[in-house]
């Protein structure tokens, strides 16, 4: 048993290119020594891995395993390792990035180095392969290295078939950041959103990197729109939920929507927004309401003609 672990262990460290560095294996050592990932199937070939930092969906085809989001970099290597539990864990065929947080790119690098193929927005690539600045903490991040970059990227979106499975993926617009997409799986009935929704935690509206509270309802509809309901959404953090779910968080969002424009336009700050009730008779409670507020109020200055035809 000992043997055909050290075996399995060898291929892996084969497919993926190894851990890079010293630092990646310290951080790797730390993983694999925390809490193991948890594997939850969502139909006979598709799983969802949670507790990598991000969610991480697997489907298991004839030509390999296909991906979206790959984690946080210190899960890398644990994540790395549950995929041998899976079906079709000879190859990483395909990977998808829903946008290009660090906790949905973690492990570009390893399977890049592996041959798979990385699919993901034109901005996400972007931002991946030039360092941008992080204006809550003052700094830049740096790019990534090249094997961790996406290897096709679109602007609208595009299909492909992938071991007989077809899959679609498009453009989430200005969502969550400026590289947002969904990937569909249509055999199954089962969309992939990354931080699109956000049933568990306060939506996060990262508004220096392209995300606004107008484009997140937008893109709510265009799930709702575009599903049934029997059709299961997979968000970045938390399980996967229906439709009913999608349609409470739209209500929602086009209602904070409605009430932050007005308030706006009145010339209220965030804090004067709080204060006015601005989050009062929600149907959810937000664990850090003024940072929600603040972020969807300067989502909203950039998109100032949203909020008046006269609006300077």
């Amino acid at each position: 048993m000992k043997v055909a672990s050290q075996q399995r262990r060898a291929i892996l460290r084969a497919a993926v290119g190894g851990v890079v560095g010293a630092t990646c294996s310290t951080l790797a050592n730390s993983a694999i020594a925390a809490e193991p990932l948890t594997i939850t199937p969502l139909a006979n070939d598709i799983n969802l891995i949670s507790g990598a930092g991000g969610n991480v969906v697997v489907v298991s085809t004839a030509d390999g395993q296909v991906m979206v989001d790959s984690g946080a970099a210190e899960f890398s290597d644990v994540l790395l390792e549950t995929l041998r539990e899976l079906p079709s864990s000879d190859r990483i065929h395909t990977l998808f990035n829903t946008h290009w947080h660090k906790a949905q790119i973690g492990s570009n690098a390893n399977i890049g180095q592996s041959g798979a193929r990385i699919i993901a927005h034109e901005k996400t690539r972007l931002h991946l392969a030039t360092d941008f600045y992080l204006p809550d903490q003052d700094r830049y991040e740096l790019a990534q290295p090249a094997a961790a970059h996406p290897t096709e990227s679109f602007f609208t979106g595009g299909e492909t078939v992938i071991g007989g499975q077809q899959i679609t993926y498009g453009h989430l617009l200005e969502a969550h950041t400026d590289g947002d997409i969904f990937v569909r799986f249509s055999h199954a009935n089962v969309l992939v959103v990354g931080d699109v929704i956000s049933p568990e935690v306060d939506p996060v509206l990262d508004w220096f990197g392209g995300g606004w509270i107008g484009g997140r309802v937008d893109a709510l509809e265009f799930l709702l729109n575009n599903s049934d309901d029997s059709t299961r959404f997979v968000p970045s953090v938390g399980p996967a939920v229906g439709r009913a779910e999608v349609q409470t968080e739209y209500e929602l969002m086009s209602t904070l929507f409605e009430r932050l424009v007005e308030l706006i336009r009145q010339g209220n700050r965030p804090e004067d927004s709080l204060a006015a009730g601005v989050m009062d008779g929600l149907s959810r409670n937000f664990h850090d309401p003024m940072k929600f507020v603040y972020a969807a109020q300067k989502s909203l200055w950039a998109h100032h003609n949203t909020l008046s035809h006269d609006i300077v």
